[in-house]
């Protein structure tokens, strides 16, 4: 016999209720829609942040979000190589990547990385399948810069593995190691790499998790972090140098994936816990948001607690609002 006192959770009931409350609109316009989440940063090498990401993405699966991961591991690469005595050499932010190097891109992502996060969600059921980008011709690449050795540019997507295992109900976990049309192996920037594949499996959004909250107007003022700005805020961005140097290649992403009809994109901080879950099932978020429509960032920009909760509880957002995937 157990009584209630000695079960009863420390967070008031009411507040549960209401935050409980809160999530069901979002996890309405969730379900069914496909998700590719862009895995890295200290998330990915922190064991305790790893697995409540793996918990997150689980979650959004159970709800009905078709999902995919898309990860690099350059701590990973750059450890290996370390200790193999090879060099670690970057130019212009990218990994030089000689014919050595790319044999331990591809052991280190596919071999080790890719399996070790497969196996983190596989530990909740059979829900998971690792992918090489080179797997069925996903991501074909030419060479970028010869001065960067093996270091891809995505010349084409070729979705349809990727689309089967998302009709089969499973969670691929892409590496970012392409094909190349030379016959052999390129290694692709995980942002670059995340950016197309959501764009050729026509997403309703992608998320790029990072180590800081998001995009700063100026990151040195931490009062300047944006919730929520248009396409054409972010290409200006882009244009004017405002855009920290870090930041770039996410949005450079995020433009491409909008520009070929993803609805958001999302920079949200992996660090914090459940990430995910407060930026997509919260009415506040704690990331940026990019929207591809103006008329989805006004509706972002202007909450709607009650009146609009109701309506998307009766009825679809894309109906009341003329808008497709709002979030």
């Amino acid at each position: 016999m157990k009584y209630a006192r000695d079960t009863a959770s420390t967070r008031p009931y009411q507040e549960t209720g209401e935050l409980l409350y809160e999530t069901l609109p979002w996890v309405k316009n969730l379900t069914g829609k496909t998700v590719v989440i862009k895995y890295g940063g200290a998330a990915m090498v922190d064991d305790l942040l790893r697995d409540d990401v793996m918990s997150d993405v689980l979650l959004l699966r159970i709800i009905g979000a078709r999902v995919v991961i898309v990860h690099g591991g350059g701590a990973e690469v750059s450890g290996a190589l370390k200790r193999l005595d090879l060099p670690v050499a970057f130019k212009d932010g990218q990994r030089v990547t000689t014919p050595e190097v790319m044999d331990v891109v591809r052991e280190v992502l596919v071999g080790k990385v890719n399996t070790d996060l497969v196996s983190a969600l596989n530990r909740h059921g059979t829900v998971a399948v690792g992918v090489s980008g080179s797997d069925a011709g996903t991501l074909i690449a030419q060479q970028l810069d010869p001065a960067l050795g093996r270091v891809g540019d995505i010349v084409r997507v070729n979705p349809d593995y990727l689309e089967s295992l998302l009709d089969n109900e499973y969670i691929p976990v892409v590496a970012t190691v392409a094909q190349g049309e030379d016959g052999g192996f390129f290694n692709i920037n995980a942002d670059v790499a995340a950016g197309h594949i959501a764009a050729a499996i026509h997403a309703h959004k992608i998320i790029f998790l990072t180590d800081v909250d998001g995009l700063y107007e100026d990151f040195d003022d931490k009062d300047s972090l944006i919730s929520n700005l248009t396409l054409e805020e972010t290409e200006g961005l882009l244009a004017d140098g405002t855009a920290a140097k870090g930041m770039i290649p996410k949005l450079r992403s995020c433009v491409h994936a909008l520009r070929h009809g993803v609805y958001r994109s999302h920079i949200i901080n992996g660090t914090t816990p459940h990430a995910l879950l407060l930026e997509l099932l919260t009415d506040a978020g704690i990331g940026t948001v990019i929207h591809a429509t103006a008329e989805a960032y006004e509706f972002d920009r202007h909450p709607h607690p009650v009146g609009a909760l109701a309506a998307r509880l009766s009825q679809d957002v894309e109906e009341e609002f003329g808008i497709e995937g709002t979030e």
